[in-house]
């Protein structure tokens, strides 16, 4: 499973960071890390079961929708 985030969707609310911070790492900005500038998404590696839960959960939370999951 892996999770991907809509890069023009975010608009950098911080509840994916809130709930796996480890998975969405947020810059001093409070800009996720992995935002390439001029980026559409991000996809990211495979995930263990256990960050699995919690970026389907991050997906959930997120008030833009702006995290599917794959």
């Amino acid at each position: 499973m892996k999770f991907r985030v809509d890069l023009n969707a975010c608009q950098s609310m911080g509840q994916c960071s809130f709930t796996a911070p480890d998975l969405f790492p947020l810059d001093d900005d409070g800009v996720l890390e992995f935002a390439e500038p001029g980026a559409q998404e991000y996809v990211s590696e495979e995930l263990t079961a256990d960050d699995g839960e919690l970026a389907e959960e991050a997906s959930f939370l997120c008030p833009m929708r702006a995290i599917s999951m794959h």
